[in-house]
């Protein structure tokens, strides 16, 4: 493809992620294939493909779980390519899953605190009385009201419906204060009025911040996104603002289909 190596107009010092010639390889086969995209502060990029796209892939170069075969990943002009995913962290750069990862025997406070607890250095240590944690909980309680869960403190999350454990999931993203988000299939599962409500929380949980999101549901792609990338055999097809990619002929061809 023509248009596969794609990189947004920047400056480089307004740029928070960059992928630079980026290619992931299982065996003979390549998943990434030369990829370029920069992320500028504060934006919201969606990312769409059809299955087999390589959008989980491209999630996991970038969080650490993958290294990539060659190329590099830079947060905020540093390198983070190779870097373990706690690391990467640490660094401002947090990530939810397709699948919720929460602790279902553990209460809404409790899974938040769990995040902060680590955020703020305290790893967990069993020593400490954690209702003397002033910081702790003090952080853990505007998280709840953040998230819209405060009503549902004691709750344990395994009780909570799926949009409330996709909220929570969300929560504990934030919990590690990291500037740049990765959302995978947040609205997954989810009714078209959970869908509504989620899309508006999100927007109110990520002012501020630089948003990658991969994401299935047209409608909500296209009504958070600032810029959309298309990503179609490991290459970047398009990397343009909606409107523009949702008129792009082989857009469609490849993916969005002639009716858009």
């Amino acid at each position: 493809m023509n248009t596969a190596n794609i990189v947004a107009g920047a400056s480089t010092s307004s740029l928070v992620l960059e992928l630079k010639d980026l290619y992931k390889s299982f065996g003979k086969t390549d998943v990434i294939r030369g990829l370029n995209l920069a992320v500028k502060k504060g934006e919201c990029v969606g990312i769409i493909g059809p299955n087999g796209a390589g959008k989980s892939t491209l999630f996991n170069l970038i969080s650490g779980r993958f290294a990539p075969t060659s190329g590099e990943v830079l947060l905020n002009g540093q390198r983070i390519d190779g870097k373990k995913p706690y690391e990467i962290t640490r660094l401002g750069l947090s990530r939810s899953f397709q699948i919720t990862h929460i602790f279902p025997q553990l209460s809404v406070f409790e899974n938040l605190r769990c995040g902060v607890l680590w955020r703020l250095g305290y790893k967990y240590t069993f020593w400490r009385f954690l209702a003397n944690l002033d910081d702790a909980n003090a952080r853990t309680q505007a998280l709840m009201a953040q998230i819209k869960l405060d009503k549902k403190r004691d709750v344990l999350a395994m009780n909570l419906t799926y949009a409330e454990q996709r909220a929570l999931e969300i929560g504990i993203t934030l919990a590690g204060d990291a500037s740049v988000l990765l959302l995978d299939e947040p609205t997954a599962g989810m009714s078209q009025s959970e869908t509504r409500r989620f899309i508006q929380l999100i927007k109110e949980v990520t002012v501020g911040k630089t948003l990658l999101m991969v994401e299935h549901d047209m409608g909500v792609v296209f009504d958070l996104a600032d810029k959309i990338a298309v990503l179609v055999y490991g290459e970047l097809m398009a990397y343009d603002a909606p409107d523009a990619v949702r008129a792009n002929p082989q857009v469609q061809a490849a993916y969005l289909g002639s009716s858009c």
